[in-house]
């Protein structure tokens, strides 16, 4: 009788489907930006490929707090996903602040390239020592910078407050440039820029027009002089709560839909500044020379610094 019992049991519970679970993916970026978008897109794909055995809750603008408090939130378990900018790892190590570096690509192409390569795949692999588990590297659009006064040399930018995160070789480069680097969340920054707080900000097309911050300006240099990376990861702890068989599935849709997003932002750059053009603000494209010395002793120092960068720069010149 109670062997009967047990294999009815057994029976009923391979008969009845997967209890879903909803684990959370935390960004700082808004509704709007692609970043938030993408995960949207991944959010649903991940439920229909595990027949809703793994559902992602996308909670962006923040809502989960600023990167360095949902960093040690993943690292406790207390949430399960994120797409981050490499801002907080950079902080912790060097190696993570190379692709930052300015003007190693030209282009979104070239990023792209670079985040899918070599060295990339060494970094997503040393997110273990931050107990996560990287999933894919990305990207939003090449930097740009906007002022508030009108800026036609380098001199112009120079002891103007620029805003930019709180990252190391970021501010590091604007201060080679003789800005002042301004640290500043982005929530706060429309109001900033209004109000005179900041002088100037590094941002990308895509939040000069969506966030409305080409009101307030007076220049816009499409210098396009770095990339900004955005790592994909999953808590460490939550990872191994996943099935092997949910765990390949989650990764290969992160990977492919962050890859996607990346080749995206080729036209999401280009149509951006043509409606920035289209304002009639003055738009000026600049590159490495306009900076003068500053690209050179960026890169004077973080070699010494970061040890992986060398092999970032050989990978570019590739």
């Amino acid at each position: 009788m109670k062997q009967s019992l047990a294999i009815l049991a057994l029976a009923l519970a391979t008969a009845l489907p997967a209890v879903a679970e909803e684990y959370r993916l935390g960004l700082i970026t808004p509704p709007s930006h692609q970043w938030t978008k993408t995960a949207e897109t991944i959010a649903e794909d991940v439920a229909a490929a595990t027949d809703g055995r793994v559902e992602l809750l996308v909670m962006p603008s923040g809502q989960l707090g600023n990167e360095a408090r949902m960093l040690q939130q993943l690292q406790t378990g207390a949430i399960d996903f994120a797409m981050l900018t490499a801002a907080e790892f950079a902080n912790r190590d060097p190696d993570f602040g190379i692709f930052y570096a300015p003007y190693i690509v030209e282009d979104i192409e070239g990023a792209g390239r670079l985040l899918s390569g070599d060295v990339a795949h060494t970094l997503l692999g040393r997110m273990s020592d931050f107990g996560l588990h990287g999933l894919a590297w990305g990207t939003a659009g090449m930097r740009q910078v906007v002022t508030r006064d009108e800026a036609e040399t380098v001199e112009d930018l120079s002891g103007l407050r620029i805003r930019t995160v709180p990252l190391a070789p970021e501010m590091d480069f604007w201060r080679e440039a003789g800005a002042v680097a301004t640290p500043m969340p982005l929530p706060a920054l429309y109001d900033a820029f209004a109000n005179g707080q900041v002088d100037a900000m590094q941002i990308d097309h895509e939040g000069t027009w969506n966030s409305g911050y080409w009101r307030h300006a007076s220049t816009i240099l499409d210098s396009r002089h770095m990339m900004f990376p955005m790592a994909a990861v999953a808590s460490g702890r939550k990872w191994q709560v996943l099935t092997e068989e949910d765990r390949a599935t989650v990764a290969q849709i992160f990977d492919e839909r962050i890859a996607e997003m990346v080749d995206l932002y080729a036209e999401i750059d280009e149509t951006n500044l043509e409606n920035l053009r289209d304002t009639g603000l003055p738009v000026l494209s600049v590159g490495r020379d306009w900076f003068g010395l500053a690209v050179d002793a960026w890169y004077e120092d973080w070699r010494e610094k970061a040890p992986l960068l060398a092999d970032l720069e050989a990978e570019a010149a590739r």
